[in-house]
């Protein structure tokens, strides 16, 4: 039988405006920090990605060993996933030469195939139901294939089209407007509407991101990658420390509330 930890709280944060907040702050602190991994130490994709996905496997099972909610915890995985992210998506475009549309394409199968996979073994793929470790397992897996796919769809908005960084940028957050507004005034399952803004929130940051630590003649604003990526985690900690933030509600424990 699967055990409900915490009298019915999630593990994982309830989904309000600082969640938001805080993930956009995340993937644009993956971005950053992948770069400073890879390029300013000058370690590479390869060794980069063998390095976050180790900080990754770590991370993520002290998260789904934890019996209750630990935002430190919680968005240390998070920004473990998108700095791996990150590299992985800058090997396959890059090193590998898949390029950018290749490599959305690939990821988005893979995405895909994992929401599919998740909703077939456990019936559904809202983050209310993450009652076991084998659904945090597909939670989490969805959010690296997730993180990595925001990747190559902001490098692809930002190079490929022409709209640069601060376009690609205004394109996503367009897009998060847009489904802040289905939210708020539509029927529209909020399970798509949740995956939806958490896939777009990435590419949002990548882009971001690129914009404060790529070179002036890039189109960047030449910041520093590791003095970007240290302001960035400071004021993430500083939202985790002083924002309202609790774990969620599984259904069941909001129908015992009522």
């Amino acid at each position: 039988m699967n055990r409900i930890p915490s009298a019915g709280l999630s593990k994982v944060p309830e989904v309000t405006l600082v969640f938001w907040i805080i993930k956009i702050l995340a993937t644009t602190l993956g971005e950053t920090g992948g770069d400073a991994v890879s390029m300013t130490m000058n370690l590479g994709y390869a060794v980069s990605s063998v390095i976050f996905i180790g900080i990754f496997v770590v991370a993520v099972a002290a998260q789904i060993a934890a019996r209750s909610f630990h935002p430190f915890l919680y968005w240390a995985v998070i920004v473990a996933t998108t700095t791996a992210g990150t590299t992985m998506a800058d090997f396959a475009d890059r090193s590998l030469g898949v390029g950018y549309a290749g490599g959305a394409s690939v990821l988005f199968v893979l995405l895909m195939a994992s929401l599919a996979v998740w909703r077939w073994s456990a019936g559904s793929v809202s983050v209310d139901v993450i009652t076991s470790p084998k659904v945090e397992m597909f939670y989490w897996g969805t959010i690296l294939f997730s993180q990595t796919l925001g990747t190559a769809l902001g490098d692809w908005m930002a190079d490929t089209t022409g709209l640069g960084y601060e376009g690609g940028a205004l394109v996503f957050g367009a897009g998060l407007l847009l489904i802040a507004w289905a939210y708020f005034y539509t029927n529209v399952s909020r399970t798509l509407l949740f995956w939806a803004a958490f896939i777009l929130t990435r590419p949002l940051g990548a882009t971001v991101g690129d914009l404060l630590d790529k070179p002036l003649a890039d189109g960047g604003l030449a910041f520093s990658r590791l003095y970007a990526s240290a302001i960035l985690a400071a004021v993430i900690i500083a939202c985790i420390l002083f924002l309202p933030q609790k774990a969620g509600k599984h259904p069941e424990a909001r129908e015992q509330s009522i």
